[in-house]
């Protein structure tokens, strides 16, 4: 089975076509080396897969080329210990410091105001 299917019908990517792309910038390694798109994949092999700030590594436990429903597609992998431990601490850390958001100081005064509306204006 080709590693972009198998990724789109486990639900890590929303088409074919972003699985595809991530596999092409390196976001995605099989047993610690750079994949392919077209990479044949088997149960047992061991996934890197990165998105945005999420990191996972993941086993193979089973193949499908047919997406289905989101309990159907998590049978599909096992994620390791490790990488569940390390995102949970992620997600909280992102969770405490406030995911590196700037709260503003105050309400904006009347410069800023203006500038606010001359930049919506502009998008539209």
């Amino acid at each position: 089975m080709r590693l972009d299917i198998w990724l789109w019908a486990a639900r890590f990517f929303k088409t074919r076509s972003l699985a595809k792309q991530a596999i092409e910038g390196g976001k995605i390694d099989v047993d610690g080396e750079p994949a392919k798109p077209a990479k044949t994949v088997h149960e047992g092999h061991r996934l890197r897969i990165r998105r945005g700030d999420e990191r996972l590594e993941v086993t193979v436990v089973a193949l499908s080329s047919m997406r289905g429903p989101a309990p159907v597609a998590q049978a599909l992998y096992e994620e390791t210990p490790e990488s569940r431990a390390t995102r949970e601490r992620d997600r909280e850390m992102r969770r405490l410091t406030g995911a590196g958001l700037a709260h503003p100081q105050g309400r904006p005064d009347k410069h800023a105001r203006r500038q606010i509306r001359e930049l919506k204006e502009g998008l539209e």
